[in-house]
């Protein structure tokens, strides 16, 4: 199991000050959150290219049960 360490503590391991710690850690955090933040629009970009996609396929399956049926009936 790991055990929490304190910036203090990280920062006297690495020798460096712990303010440099504390800007790096922020630093990843801020970077983090741009790339989830990225992440998510260009998954909800993908939704909507889909959903268009679909609209557009259930669109094409209609025409062509309408032509199906039109035909049929020429053929009876």
């Amino acid at each position: 199991m790991e055990e929490a360490i304190s910036v203090a503590q990280v920062a006297r391991e690495l020798k460096i000050n712990e303010n440099t710690l504390h800007g790096w850690v922020k630093k990843y955090k801020q970077e983090t959150e741009i790339l989830e933040t990225q992440t998510f629009r260009s998954e909800d970009h993908e939704v909507r290219e889909l959903k268009k996609r679909i609209r557009d396929l259930e669109e094409e399956n209609s025409i062509l049960k309408k032509a199906m049926h039109f035909f049929a009936k020429d053929h009876r």
